[in-house]
């Protein structure tokens, strides 16, 4: 049965995406999206009018599906310290898959020319898990705003970012296999990042008599 309508273009996107990661955006044109999803260049013109609003929508994919395996540090754990360290334990187990950073490489690239598709990946890897974790961990250890927001930013810095960087230069071999959640313990060394969490807390006042508490 043929696709029409919303079920071609996610359809389309499914296929973009494996084209853009595989070939890069110069190499990827519309014949070969086109060929990919196994429809025709005036159906894909149709649902995207020029490569680059069809990368645009691709990087949107992404984030959507990322955000959906990211989710919130209470999803993780109902201790308040395993939950925050299982939630950066799966950001970066996340961000080192190797697809992942294929995507990462590639919105760089293309920064100058599409800075919009570069701010939303920044807000997919920066903004967003920040601003979820520092709305845990101020409720959690009971912080003000500014205190969380620094804790937050604090704790992706040591545990997370750094390996990121590492991993987009290829130092740190990436992860081939699709990040499960299951495994973020295997494939990351969670006792690290509890042991910076608890030091970011010991040098807190507030946190530190919350992580006491628990």
């Amino acid at each position: 049965m043929a696709r029409r309508g919303d079920a071609l273009r996610e359809h389309i996107l499914w296929a973009a995406k494996d084209v853009f990661i595989e070939m890069g955006f110069e190499r990827a044109s519309m014949d070969v999206v086109a060929a990919r999803a196994e429809t025709s260049k005036r159906s894909l013109y149709a649902h995207f009018e020029s490569k680059d609003k069809l990368f645009l929508a691709v990087l949107d994919l992404v984030r959507e599906l990322y955000f959906e395996q990211l989710k919130t540090p209470r999803d993780y754990a109902e201790d308040a310290t395993e939950a925050t360290v299982l939630f950066c334990g799966r950001l970066l187990q996340l961000l080192l898959w190797r697809s992942a950073l294929r995507t990462c490489r590639l919105s760089m690239a293309e920064a100058e020319r599409l800075p919009e598709a570069a701010a939303r990946y920044y807000d997919a890897i920066f903004a967003t898990p920040q601003e979820r974790l520092a709305s845990f961990v101020g409720e959690s250890f009971d912080l003000e705003p500014g205190a969380a927001d620094d804790l937050a930013r604090e704790l992706l810095g040591r545990t997370v970012y750094p390996r990121l960087f590492r991993a987009l230069l290829g130092v740190e071999p990436p992860l081939d296999e699709r990040p499960d959640e299951a495994a973020v313990t295997r494939d990351i060394d969670v006792a690290a990042i509890r042991r910076a969490l608890a030091d970011l807390l010991a040098g807190t006042a507030l946190g530190s008599c919350a992580l006491e508490k628990q």
